[in-house]
């Protein structure tokens, strides 16, 4: 749709100076939107053309103004054509800073950085796990500390990010913060957000991720094997709090649940399941979704084990356990005790529930899935990739088949 813009000069009549002249004004109408501003110039009434908005005349002061009035009509057409050759909407906002030169402040990045953090915080608990907020509160400390090292500012218009501040960015992660990829393409995919926020909003002409390409690389997940697992089981240790720290963590492998999760575990939690069982019903503090997960009798015999413990009973907990970073420490001291070649953490733990116990014996995937709580199949398929064993069972049942019937056999007669 063209936009209409009509422009009128004309003497006004209510504003006379000292000496009894009329100010000359413009009236710009953008759309039916109108704005007035005065020209700074004065004229007799008698002199004015109110039919040919111009000064009458052909005398030296004739000229002078007319044609600085017709300078004044040329600057605001040549506004007109930068502004439609600049694909800018064209609003009589727009119109009155150009011509008065006034310099439209753009919206700055942090403020709407801040601002997406602060609802982010609202909605812990409800959209947005904790962890989830302290990740985007580290993206936004990153990128003011990026505007700094690149351009010495604290903030930035977000009409000047562009593709080379994108890859400026992940350099920065990479090199300056010393990120591993999979680090550095997450805090992108933060900024990303934002981007996308601002996008949306049409606060943004144009994309700064197009044509723009990171990719998450797979990492090996550590996990213990079966024998490893019994070795930690049967040793026996003499101090009391690591054999704690031991007990808690074989309940996590066979049960799957993360750390925050076993914490958060209450008496509540558990309650019988559809085969009339001990079962585990638990949203998972990450997702928010539902893991719902029958109690083998390794998992039983350690919630009974600590059903008197007085941590459980004065703070209402399942398991005594400690905090994450001293189990983290108490499990390198338990795996080095068991002569386990690889850096223990309690989260091998959920690892080991996937891969060991679950995938290991058959179990399949989408139940596998569904008692960890993924949202996405693809996540758990991750472990399934790394089970040679699993390979090997799948492969030596199929064997099998094709021995006891005539399928798929070469002839041999020519």
């Amino acid at each position: 749709m063209k936009t209409k813009i009509t422009l009128h000069f004309y003497a006004k009549s209510t504003k006379p100076n000292a000496a009894g002249q009329l100010p000359i004004y413009v009236r710009l109408t953008v759309d039916g939107k109108r704005m007035e501003f005065s020209t700074k110039k004065f004229i007799d009434s008698s002199k004015w053309s109110p039919e040919m908005s111009k000064m009458k005349g052909n005398s030296e002061d004739a000229r002078s103004l007319n044609e600085y009035l017709n300078l004044l009509k040329a600057k605001i057409f040549n506004i007109q054509m930068e502004l439609i050759h600049q694909n800018e909407i064209l609003t009589i906002e727009v119109f009155k800073n150009k011509l008065l030169g006034i310099q439209e402040r753009g919206r700055m990045l942090i403020p709407i950085f801040v601002e997406h953090n602060r609802k982010m915080e609202e909605l812990v608990g409800i959209e947005y796990a904790p962890g989830t907020l302290e990740r985007y509160k580290t993206s936004l400390s990153h990128t003011k500390d990026f505007l700094q090292w690149k351009y010495n500012v604290s903030d930035i218009e977000i009409s000047k990010i562009d593709h080379a501040f994108i890859t400026e960015y992940e350099f920065y992660l990479r090199s300056v913060r010393n990120c591993a990829n999979n680090t550095a393409v997450k805090y992108i995919k933060n900024f990303h957000k934002i981007v996308n926020q601002c996008l949306a909003n049409g606060w943004l002409n144009k994309d700064p991720f197009f044509n723009y390409k990171s990719k998450v690389k797979e990492v090996e997940r550590v996990y213990l094997t079966e024998e490893e697992i019994q070795n930690i089981i049967n040793k026996d240790f003499r101090i009391e709090r690591i054999a704690m720290v031991r007990d808690i963590f074989i309940f996590s492998c066979f049960t799957g649940l993360a750390y925050v999760d076993v914490k958060q575990l209450t008496k509540n939690h558990i309650s019988l399941g559809i085969d009339g069982d001990k079962w585990i019903f638990k949203n998972r503090q990450k997702t928010d979704t539902t893991s719902k997960i029958p109690l083998l009798p390794m998992a039983m015999e350690i919630v009974d084990k600590y059903k008197n413990h007085p941590t459980c009973i004065n703070e209402n907990r399942l398991l005594p356990i400690l905090s994450n970073q001293k189990m983290n420490a108490y499990l390198k001291e338990i795996a080095d005790l068991c002569e386990i070649n690889k850096e223990l953490t309690f989260h091998i733990a959920r690892h080991t529930f996937a891969t060991t116990v679950t995938l290991s014996n058959g179990v399949p995937i989408e139940t596998v899935s569904k008692m960890l709580g993924h949202t996405n199949l693809k996540t758990t398929q991750h472990y399934a990739k790394i089970l040679d064993k699993k390979i090997s069972n799948d492969m030596m049942i199929l064997k099998e088949k094709f021995k006891n019937t005539n399928q798929m056999k070469l002839d041999k007669t020519n």
